[in-house]
């Protein structure tokens, strides 16, 4: 299989985390949207990262989209997102949190770093930081055990984690002082090379 995209994208970096997790090999074709735009609309018509080329030549888009393909691969009993029933609502509650709180901090460094600074709109960009605490902050309420979700790990471990190391990279001060709870769950994640390793070397 090949992975489109850097692993600098959370989005990217969960699915590959998701494959080493699952032990399924695959090649990373590290193409970045801000330069190398022909080269992902090859394999996705928008232009966006994450793209999974299967085994059998198909093409899937979407991060949710190819981490249900694979949680499908591998069945029930390994799929870190159950496929079904009041757990997998339990898992994907969480999940929204995680994707919803990473989606503003990387809209907040577009708005911040992006833009010509005589266009940038100061109050936007601390609405959206405010928005990406304001998940972070739901998921560390919610954390009252060793995980998130069902007593083991789930994906909503795997993706929160993920999205605090991003979210951090993206602007540090903003999470400083906060959420410990999720900071040593982030860093028992990391541990494990199969999620640590996916950590962008750029």
């Amino acid at each position: 299989m090949q992975l489109i995209g850097r692993t600098m994208s959370p989005f990217v970096r969960r699915v590959a985390a998701t494959l080493n997790l699952y032990g399924m090999p695959f090649e990373n074709l590290p193409f970045g949207t801000a330069t190398q735009g022909a080269e992902i609309a090859r394999f996705n018509p928008v232009g966006r990262v994450p793209a999974l080329v299967t085994d059998a030549g198909e093409v899937i888009t979407d991060s949710a989209a190819i981490i249900d393909w694979l949680d499908h691969q591998v069945g029930p009993d390994r799929a870190l997102t159950p496929l079904a029933g009041p757990d997998r609502f339990a898992v994907t509650r969480c999940l929204a949190l995680a994707l919803g709180a990473v989606e503003k901090a990387v809209a907040a460094t577009y708005e911040k770093d992006r833009r010509p600074e005589d266009k940038v709109w100061p109050e936007q960009v601390e609405k959206l930081l405010g928005q990406a605490r304001g998940g972070f902050e739901a998921l560390e309420a919610g954390l009252t055990g060793e995980w998130l979700a069902l007593g083991r790990m789930t994906q909503a471990d795997v993706t929160t984690a993920i999205a605090l190391d991003a979210a951090e990279s993206f602007n540090r001060p903003a999470y400083a002082g906060r959420l410990p709870r999720l900071r040593a769950l982030r860093e028992r994640l990391n541990a494990m090379p199969e999620i640590g390793g996916t950590r962008f070397k750029g």
